[in-house]
């Protein structure tokens, strides 16, 4: 049975962004720290420009990201002295946290790399 309202394709597009980008934060969080340490402050503007702009995320949101992936093990932290001001907490990926960004690569992310994905994507994105 066809659709009686009409579709609109940009109202779905930022309802499936927002989901798909809310579930990537802890991939951009992970492949940024895989890098070197850093402290919160610096993952922000960090991550918006590794992912190219598409995920922004705000302080408080990575403070609960990182406080939850610490519990979990996967990433480790320790204060720094800071050479302007108080000292930082700087984050850094565990050995586990390591091997869970690297299954989750092989996992979710190569497989864009299959030809035969690959060339399914090309195919719609195609102008």
């Amino acid at each position: 049975m066809p659709h009686k309202n009409p579709i609109d394709v940009d109202d779905l597009l930022k309802n499936w962004e927002d989901v798909y980008k809310k579930g990537l934060l802890t991939f951009w969080v992970l492949l940024f720290l895989h890098e070197r340490p850093a402290y919160a402050y610096e993952l922000s503007p960090a991550i918006a420009e590794l992912s190219q702009g598409t995920i922004v995320a705000d302080d408080n949101s990575l403070y609960r990201a990182l406080n939850r992936f610490e519990s979990l093990g996967i990433v480790a932290s320790e204060l720094r002295q800071s050479e302007v001001g108080p000292q930082r907490r700087y984050y850094r990926l565990t050995e586990a946290g390591t091997e869970l960004l690297a299954r989750f690569i092989r996992r979710n992310i190569l497989v864009f790399e299959q030809p035969a994905i690959a060339e399914r994507i090309q195919a719609v994105a195609a102008p």
